[in-house]
């Protein structure tokens, strides 16, 4: 592989670890920026590596989270509950989105806090039932802006524009 004889055998490994833990839940691209940093990464290809992995499950999120949620409801009470609660939370959401659309779903996903992000994003989409080739840019966006953000806080926003 032509990029793992570039970067070196160890930097694709620190790169795939970046990716994969921007596309987790809860961690996303906060997590993973400050990890690709600890793990040496440079600024630029960490806060790509880590948008890209973020970007990747949102269209399977808003096609297939539906019936998955369904699909989980049904085999557990406890699973239930919990998915309820979290839709509950998400829904808090809607109210600022469908206000300004598309902005209030760009805006919440770019806001770096826990309990916004892609996935909130996603899921807040397929509740509403907004199409896919609708809100993915919006999603998209707010993804890149937060990774901006994120990598400001990280690394200081000096060494961005340097």
């Amino acid at each position: 592989m032509w990029f793992a004889k570039w970067a070196g055998e160890a930097a694709v490994s620190k790169i795939l670890v970046t990716l994969f833990v921007s596309m987790l839940p809860i961690f996303e691209l906060r997590g993973a920026i400050p990890l690709g940093v600890s793990l040496g990464l440079d600024i630029w290809l960490t806060t790509i590596t880590s948008v890209i992995g973020n970007i990747l499950p949102v269209p399977f999120l808003i096609l297939f989270i539906r019936r998955v949620l369904d699909w989980l409801c049904a085999k557990s009470n406890w699973l239930k509950r919990l998915i309820e609660h979290k839709i509950r939370s998400t829904l808090k959401h809607s109210n600022s989105l469908y206000r300004s659309e598309l902005l209030g779903l760009m805006i919440l996903v770019a806001i770096p806090l826990p309990g916004t992000g892609a996935w909130t994003g996603a899921l807040l989409a397929a509740l509403l039932n907004i199409r896919l080739r609708v809100a993915f840019p919006a999603i998209a966006i707010g993804v890149l802006i937060a990774g901006i953000l994120v990598s400001g806080i990280t690394f200081g926003f000096k060494a961005l524009i340097s």
